[in-house]
């Protein structure tokens, strides 16, 4: 008789298992899933791009933000994983990329990194521009807590990333232009410090 209340304690807490597992997926709207996707992509080109950067010069900035990158990549796919969400960047090697959008944004990336170091600084500064920016729109489209952490703590590596690129442009005694931040954000994100995220 235990046994028989033992197996069917189990088989109900399976069956409240899936179903939780089920409400999770399902209070994920389309704009939410399309955000996650692009953004675990967008993720992989700045990894991608910095590693290239540090193969051809060399320069410290580009691997250890390529690390911190790879760190943003685990980020998002524990949220693809939570959420069943396919990986769309699995078994693409490097520089591969499943959105056209970033496919071709990543060879005009490379092309701009072949250039000179000062022009591969500005591509990484571009590259954290844009994280920023877009973060900044994916904000708006969810209220899940797990995902805005998520959000949050991108953006402020982001930041960091940002400082990073120009403070190197500085020393070159070149300097760089926000394309998709205000100037007044921009400038903002310059006149603070260096931030310790998620900590």
């Amino acid at each position: 008789m235990n046994k028989l209340i033992y197996t069917g304690v189990i088989a109900l807490l399976a069956l409240i298992s899936c179903t939780k597992d089920d409400q999770i997926v399902s209070k994920l709207t389309d704009q939410e899933k399309s955000d996650l996707i692009f953004l675990r992509q967008e993720e992989k080109l700045a990894h991608d791009v910095y590693v290239y950067a540090f193969k051809k010069y060399g320069i410290t900035i580009f691997n250890n933000i390529s690390n911190s990158e790879q760190t943003h990549i685990t980020n998002m796919t524990d949220l693809l994983t939570k959420y069943k969400i396919v990986d769309p960047a699995s078994g693409l090697q490097e520089g591969e990329f499943a959105d056209f959008q970033l496919q071709t944004l990543y060879h005009q990336l490379i092309t701009k990194v072949n250039i000179s170091l000062k022009d591969a600084l500005e591509a990484g500064a571009t590259i954290e521009d844009l994280d920023i920016s877009d973060i900044q729109s994916f904000y708006k489209n969810t209220t899940k807590a797990d995902i805005i952490q998520v959000y949050e703590l991108l953006t402020c590596g982001s930041r960091n990333h940002l400082r990073g690129f120009t403070g190197q442009l500085k020393t070159l005694g070149s300097s760089y232009t926000p394309q998709f931040l205000t100037d007044g954000e921009y400038q903002t994100i310059l006149s603070g410090s260096h931030e310790h995220c998620g900590k």
